[in-house]
């Protein structure tokens, strides 16, 4: 067999057959999970968060007192015109400010305190000047997610508009006959009363990429600490005179030093605990201050960074380690296929079909973004996602070490080594 051409292994059927389920597997997974969480947000949306504040003082009209943001936000509220996909959240003008700023609103609509004055103005006789227009606010917050924000931004600007039409046709009744004596002008205003107006509910720095610098900056920590654990594992093997390292045409090889799979995972998750330091500061240091992404808290962050990579990079030893050769496959579907449309960055969680709802409650990606995101948006609030990002990270900590110290002291139990016993120095293998 040594004279065979290498080139026969191509005719091997179990080569074509492994590389093709795998590789077909892979490819499969990756278009479900990326494509199909992103292909009709829509339709999917279930429960989107937005503030509904009415700050109308209302006004005495025919000798009653009328507040008609009051009718507004109450016909919203129960209205079914968007089913279950808006969750309208009414409250006043602080609480939709406080929610704003921990990115738990995607959207709001405020129904500003002149806003019965200026409405029932319309319905004044006043030959000249041109009737103002009462106006309904449609707030957006990118930082919540630029899509989410969009997705909110019409709803809120469609009930708005839907709110106009009612409020015209109230004031029409009111006047009834009356309104012919109107100038032509008040009289198309009265059909359409509100104008809406859009602003920025909760503004961010130039320099915070409309949102989504909190997703990016995750991102990389997470594929650093998966990168960096590829890189560990294999220098650790060779270290240990496990595996070949190969650089360039050079082949460099250690003996051997015989260690357990327990104790192999030690020494790799020491390496990338210790190395998450400089790693975390040199992200931090690129981000923040080669490239001038917008930042507070910057001790605050930095340590969150080394502890992300930190936490991802042994998660990653832990599942190289029970896999073997396959595990890089999983941890790249774990922390990147699985993770990356679950994240709730570029598509909302509300927003996601079922089950990717329910992957994004543990996957790790929309953990550290949410903690990202508070630290440098929402001025590293607890309930902003910084406390659940913390917890998630320490939660998974103990998951990686419950599960691969505990797989792979059963493998040492069993004699499961990565070199059999055999071909220890002294023995002799069987004959074939």
């Amino acid at each position: 067999m040594s004279g065979t051409h290498p080139f026969r292994v191509l005719r091997a059927k179990p080569l074509w057959i492994a590389n093709g389920v795998i590789t077909g597997v892979l490819a499969l997974l990756f278009a479900v999970f990326y494509v199909g969480a992103n292909i009709d947000p829509v339709d999917h949306m279930k429960n989107l968060p937005v503030g509904l504040v009415n700050a109308d003082k209302g006004a005495a009209v025919g000798g009653k007192q009328v507040n008609l943001g009051a009718q507004i936000t109450e016909s919203i509220k129960k209205s079914t015109a968007s089913g279950d996909r808006i969750d309208w959240k009414v409250m006043d003008e602080k609480e939709m400010k406080d929610e704003l700023g921990k990115g738990k609103l995607f959207g709001a609509l405020v129904v500003p305190a002149d806003f019965t004055t200026s409405a029932t103005a319309l319905t004044g006789t006043a030959p000249t000047g041109t009737p103002a227009h009462p106006t309904l606010t449609v707030l957006t917050n990118q930082s919540a997610g630029s899509l989410g924000s969009g997705l909110a931004r019409t709803a809120t600007t469609q009930a708005a508009e839907n709110a106009s039409l009612q409020v015209g046709r109230e004031l029409a009744a009111q006047i009834g006959p009356g309104q012919a004596k109107l100038p032509a002008a008040a009289r198309v205003l009265l059909t359409d009363p509100a104008a809406v107006r859009v602003e920025d509910g909760h503004p961010l720095d130039s320099h915070s990429g409309l949102g989504l610098t909190a997703f990016y900056y995750a991102l990389t920590l997470v594929v650093v600490g998966m990168l960096s654990a590829n890189v560990i594992s294999g220098q650790v093997d060779h270290a240990l005179g496990y595996t070949h390292n190969d650089m360039g045409p050079l082949r460099l090889h250690r003996p051997l030093i015989r260690a357990t799979r327990v104790q192999t995972l030690t020494i790799s998750s020491t390496l990338m605990a210790a190395l998450s330091l400089p790693m975390g500061t040199l992200v931090m240091a690129g981000a923040v201050g080669i490239m001038g992404m917008d930042a507070a808290h910057l001790p605050l962050l930095w340590l969150y960074s080394v502890c992300a990579i930190a936490v991802t990079g042994i998660g990653a030893l832990t599942l190289l380690a029970v896999f073997g050769t396959p595990g890089m496959l999983v941890v790249t579907l774990v922390f990147i296929g699985m993770a990356v449309p679950t994240s709730g960055a570029t598509t909302p969680i509300e927003a996601l079909p079922g089950f990717y709802r329910f992957l994004a409650e543990f996957e790790p990606l929309r953990q550290i973004t949410g903690g990202i995101r508070s630290i440098l948006y929402y001025d590293a609030q607890g309930d902003a996602g910084l406390t659940r990002g913390w917890v998630m990270m320490a939660a998974g900590l103990v998951a990686a070490a419950l599960f691969g110290f505990g797989v792979l002291g059963w493998y040492d139990r069993k004699g499961l080594h990565r070199i059999p016993e055999e071909t220890k120095p002294g023995k002799t293998a069987a004959p074939a």
